[in-house]
């Protein structure tokens, strides 16, 4: 059966402050840098732990080379250490750009998530890790059943960060060009839902 996608409007008007399928006020969000912080007109409503790895590979820039991202490969787990949701890259319907995705393992319903702000504060990111992130849903999609777990989700945290830098070695010389390094990594990822009518803000 096709998948049937949702196109969103995107919010760009507002300032944005373990997984589990979890009551509101079951899930715990960290404090998080001013730059990435969620509007209160949104309230999370899906939480999931992150075990995984970062994928870099080297290119060739001008006469250097560098590492560059080509995405996550991720499992979600909830508070029971059951999978909740699989995280990976892929190319988002309709604008056929390459965004990250999480997919419900229960329903295989998708939320595709694109950047909208990233923050390396070591007040509350560690060094070696990489960036915390507020992401947009940019497109959800049902799934092949009719599963609509992801459909709500309007925004995404991805929070307390462990690993995941690219390497720092290994992407210097010409024989180096199209090596692969999958770098293992741990997040915490947040999702949120706007408020139902007459709760806004807070």
């Amino acid at each position: 059966m096709k998948t049937c996608f949702r196109a969103l409007v995107l919010v760009t008007s507002l300032l944005m402050p373990h997984v589990v399928q979890a009551k509101t006020a079951e899930i715990q969000v960290p404090a998080v840098p001013e730059e990435i912080q969620v509007d209160p007109a949104f309230t999370p409503f899906l939480m999931g732990h992150a075990i995984g790895t970062q994928g870099y590979v080297c290119v060739a820039v001008g006469a250097a080379f560098s590492w560059t991202p080509f995405g996550p490969q991720a499992t979600l787990f909830d508070a029971d250490d059951q999978q909740t949701l699989t995280h990976y890259l892929s190319i988002t319907p309709y604008s056929q750009v390459l965004n990250p995705a999480w997919q419900s393992s229960r329903d295989s319903s998708v939320v595709w998530g694109q950047l909208y702000k990233m923050s390396s504060d070591s007040r509350f990111v560690a060094a070696d890790a990489i960036p915390w992130l507020l992401l947009e849903a940019a497109v959800v999609g049902e799934g092949p059943t009719g599963g609509d777990k992801m459909l709500p989700t309007r925004f995404i945290h991805r929070v307390n960060t462990v690993g995941g830098k690219a390497p720092t070695t290994g992407c210097s010389l010409p024989e180096h060009i199209k090596t692969r390094a999958l770098v293992p990594y741990e997040a915490d990822y947040i999702f949120y839902k706007r408020k139902p009518i007459g709760h806004g803000r807070d």
